[in-house]
């Protein structure tokens, strides 16, 4: 039996202005700090809770932590809203969701992991939501007073991107370069 060898997954790398300019595997951007792009989206209930992930405790970032509805790297030639569809698609199991920009910034992630990320946001149907497995312990649905109040108390450990964002999305100081906001027409 001839072992399968996956394609390692290749990103864009980013100059300070979001302009490609190379190519790199996974693997190595992480090795390297190199810039790359990565999407995130906030899916809110009709009723205004926000659906937040735990990541299963096997993931290599951020093992049994809370984080955003979706949280997604951009592929090599991947548009930031294609990255935010598939991720709602491979996390959520949900498509057909309209969601709008809201901000595009630059943060460090984390050791050696820069990115510069788009935040979307969308309404989400509860029962329509069948979140992958393998990268999801489960999924739960709060508001985002309840956030705030549990990364107060410090009992659940939170994916430290998903606080600075919801920091930005509560007006709250939030350690992230703000690159621009997208035009509402967008």
């Amino acid at each position: 039996e001839k072992s399968i060898i996956m394609p390692e997954e290749l990103l864009d790398i980013v100059n300070d202005e979001d302009m490609v300019i190379d190519r790199q595997s996974r693997m190595l951007v992480h090795q390297l700090g190199l810039q790359h792009r990565g999407v995130h989206v906030f899916l809110f209930t009709q009723d205004g809770k926000m659906l937040v992930q735990k990541r299963t405790a096997d993931r290599a970032a951020s093992p049994s932590m809370l984080d955003c509805s979706v949280s997604e790297h951009v592929k090599a030639g991947e548009s930031y809203l294609d990255a935010a569809v598939r991720g709602m698609k491979e996390e959520m199991g949900v498509d057909g969701i309209e969601i709008k920009p809201l901000i595009r910034f630059r943060m460090n992630y984390g050791v050696n992991d820069n990115e510069i990320s788009t935040l979307y946001e969308g309404a989400v149907e509860p029962d329509k939501v069948k979140f992958d497995p393998i990268e999801i312990e489960e999924v739960n649905y709060y508001s985002t007073d309840e956030l705030q109040e549990m990364i107060k108390e410090g009992n659940v450990k939170f994916c430290g991107w998903f606080v600075e964002i919801l920091n930005w999305y509560l007006k709250k100081p939030a350690n992230l370069k703000v690159l621009d906001l997208p035009a509402l027409n967008v």
